[in-house]
């Protein structure tokens, strides 16, 4: 019995030395650069930055690193253990706006800057951010041109999905600030797209030297017809004057000739008659009887309207 007891004792202190010494190496943590410490204490936490050795109570508190130094990942490719670039044809491939097809590979660079929003905010932060990268990448991409995507947009492009990025995560708050978004490659993804591509930018090009040719000949055209326009509309104008002025001339002279006729009506028959027979009749030759065969030739009719009273008073 005295054996048993002395071994029960040896393994009572053993226990107890092992139990001290897990509580020992328990109770102190280190915290190294670009790292930060979470302590969790009755379920609540707080946050530790400083660099060095810590003491935390066993058992009541729970401690939790998180790496605060910048770090990325790219969307569209992977790289393998060489380097090496493989395209990644899910994240790759969107659409533009005017619907072609088009590979973009980009680079994001974040950080983390809230340790106790990144811990318990979302169960995976880093997912979470990818996530929301691929859906702004997508959305603005889809509001390009393949144009602007594959040439001159680039850097525009860049700009819209990081202002994107940065208002999205300030509302979620993973406890994640972006760091930086980069366009590392755009192309068409294959082969026939691309000839496909190049067949629509030689369609496109083909276009706008027609539009330009058509605005060209209408530049020539369109002037020489308009003064054409102009010349017509200014003679049918001098016309329309003309024929008002002598209808206006017509009309004078109508009333002049009624009021001389209220006056001398007999008279001014006469002097019609005279007038109309030496327009008519310009080059006729008006001869007179008399009542015993003798005959006068009247010409021209003016002479005729001068015959004294005494030789016309046999004419017929």
């Amino acid at each position: 019995m005295n054996v048993n007891k002395k071994y029960l004792r040896i393994g009572a202190g053993v226990g107890i030395g092992i139990f001290l010494l897990i509580v020992l190496f328990s109770s102190f943590y280190t915290i190294g650069e670009n790292t930060q410490a979470v302590v969790t204490t009755f379920g609540k936490p707080h946050l530790v930055s400083e660099a060095g050795l810590h003491f935390k109570v066993p058992f009541f508190q729970n401690v939790k690193m998180v790496n605060t130094s910048i770090k990325g990942f790219p969307i569209g490719y992977v790289l393998d253990e060489y380097g090496t670039n493989t395209t990644a044809e899910k994240e790759a491939l969107m659409i533009t706006k005017d619907y072609n097809f088009v590979n973009v590979d980009f680079y994001v660079s974040y950080q983390v800057t809230d340790p106790i929003a990144a811990l318990y905010a979302s169960d995976n932060p880093e997912l979470t951010l990818k996530n929301m990268v691929q859906n702004c990448i997508r959305t603005v991409v889809s509001s390009y041109n393949v144009d602007s995507v594959l040439t001159t947009g680039k850097s525009e492009i860049q700009a819209n999905i990081k202002d994107m990025l940065i208002e999205k995560l300030e509302r979620f708050d993973i406890g994640i600030t972006l760091r930086d978004v980069s366009i590392q490659d755009a192309e068409p993804p294959t082969r026939q797209v691309s000839d496909a591509f190049k067949a629509v930018e030689t369609a496109k090009q083909g276009k706008d030297t027609a539009l330009n040719n058509a605005n060209k000949y209408a530049n020539e055209v369109l002037p020489a017809a308009k003064a054409d326009a102009d010349m017509v509309i200014q003679a049918a104008e001098a016309q329309k004057a003309a024929k008002i002025n002598e209808a206006t001339g017509q009309a004078a002279r109508f009333n002049s000739l009624y009021e001389e006729y209220t006056k001398y009506p007999l008279i001014t028959k006469q002097r019609m008659f005279y007038e109309a027979m030496e327009e008519l009749l310009p080059n006729m030759k008006v001869i007179l009887q008399g009542e015993e065969g003798s005959t006068d030739t009247v010409l021209p009719l003016d002479s005729f309207a001068t015959i004294p009273a005494a030789t016309g008073s046999g004419a017929q």
